[in-house]
C-alpha cells in the first residue's frame, strides 16, 4: 500500500468513514496535506446555495454552502438560529443535496422550526483543527472567521442559544471539539458516529498503526501530547461545570458502527466528568450517516426542537 492509498484508508479508519453516503473520498489521488480543497465544486438542493468568503487565516477564498428555509424570505425581520454541520472525511459536497432536503421537508412539515443550516468545508482530512504546521487553520476559518461572516450577512440569532453544531464521523469529532471548546459561543452539540474520540490516537478500526502515525504527523504535530492537547477529552474536562449547566449534548452511535467502543468510552468519560447528555444507541446500525437520521427518525427533530424551543423569531 502507497502513502496515498496510506492516507485514504487512515481517513476511513480514524474518523470511521468509508464510502459512506455524503463523504466518499473524491479523488484515487487523495492526501491529507497536498492538494488541500479550499474551494469545492457547488452543490444543489432546495434551499442550497454555493458562496465563498475571504480568509484571512487561510489567504484565499474558502468555500461554503448554506441552506435558508421559505420562512427567511416570507418574514424579512425576522432572525433564526444556525445550524452548522460538519461533514465527514473525504469532503461533504456529496451529501449535501440529500442532507439539505432532508432539513427543508422536517421544516415544511413543521417537525423542526426554520433554521438556517451552513454545510462548512472542512477539507477531506482537515480533522477541524488548526493544524500543528500551520497549513489548515480549521478551527480558526470555521469558528471565528466562518461565524463571524454568517451572522454579518444573514439574518441570524447571534447567540449561543441560537447556534447548534451537528455532524457525522470526523464531523462528530469537530463538534464535540468546537461545542466542548467554546461553549460561550455554542449551546447545543449533536456527535453522531464521532471520531476519533479515543485517548490516544495509536491504532483505530480500518487503520493500521502506522496509518496513524501518519495522520498524528502530518495534523498533530507526530506526537500524542499533539493529539490530546486538541482533544474534545481536554475541552470537555476543562469547561465541564459550563457545560454541565448550560448546554445540550448528545452522543448517537450505532451498535454494528466500528468507532462504537470509542464513543462508548467517551460516553462513560464525559459521566465521569458529570456532564448530562444523550446517549443514544441504535441497534443495526452501522457507519453510515442516512442510516443514522432514518433510525433516529423524529427523535433527530426532537433535539432540534428542544434546543432551540426557547428562541424569539
Amino acid at each position: 500500500m502507497n502513502r496515498r492509498q496510506h492516507l485514504l484508508a487512515l481517513g476511513a479508519g480514524l474518523s470511521g468513514l468509508a464510502a459512506a453516503p455524503g463523504a466518499i473520498a473524491r479523488s484515487p489521488s487523495f492526501r491529507v496535506e497536498p492538494g488541500l480543497e479550499w474551494v469545492t465544486a457547488a452543490a444543489e438542493g432546495p434551499g442550497v446555495s454555493f458562496h465563498t468568503f475571504g480568509s484571512e487565516a487561510r489567504g484565499g477564498p474558502v468555500s461554503f454552502h448554506i441552506y435558508v428555509p421559505p420562512d427567511y424570505a416570507a418574514d424579512p425581520d425576522r432572525r433564526f438560529p444556525v445550524v452548522y454541520w460538519l461533514h465527514g472525511s473525504g469532503g461533504g459536497v456529496s451529501g449535501i443535496r440529500q442532507l439539505g432536503a432532508e432539513f427543508d421537508q422536517a421544516i415544511r412539515d413543521r417537525k423542526a422550526p426554520p433554521f438556517l443550516v451552513v454545510f462548512v468545508n472542512g477539507l477531506s482530512m482537515g480533522m477541524y483543527v488548526d493544524w500543528s504546521n500551520g497549513k489548515a487553520p480549521m478551527e480558526t476559518i470555521i469558528v471565528h472567521e466562518l461565524r463571524s461572516y454568517i451572522d454579518a450577512n444573514w439574518r441570524t440569532l447571534a447567540t449561543r442559544e441560537g447556534r447548534l453544531l451537528d455532524g457525522f464521523s470526523m464531523g462528530g469529532y469537530g463538534a464535540a471539539r468546537f461545542g466542548f471548546r467554546y461553549p460561550e459561543l455554542f449551546r447545543s452539540v449533536s456527535m453522531m458516529g464521532a471520531g476519533p474520540m479515543q485517548e490516544f490516537l495509536t491504532t483505530a478500526p480500518r487503520a493500521s498503526k502506522a496509518q496513524a502515525e501518519e495522520l498524528l504527523r502530518e495534523v498533530y504535530g507526530g506526537s500524542q501530547a499533539g493529539f490530546q492537547a486538541v482533544s474534545p477529552r481536554r475541552y470537555a474536562r476543562e469547561n465541564a461545570a459550563r457545560l454541565a449547566g448550560g448546554s445540550r449534548l448528545r452522543l448517537v452511535i450505532g451498535d454494528r458502527d466500528e468507532t462504537f467502543g470509542n464513543n462508548q468510552d467517551f460516553h462513560t468519560y464525559l459521566e465521569g466528568l458529570g456532564i448530562p447528555h444523550d446517549w443514544i444507541v441504535l441497534p443495526g446500525v452501522g457507519h453510515d450517516p442516512f442510516q443514522v437520521l432514518t433510525a433516529l427518525g423524529d427523535r433527530h427533530w426532537a433535539f432540534y426542537r428542544a434546543a432551540f424551543a426557547t428562541l424569539g423569531g
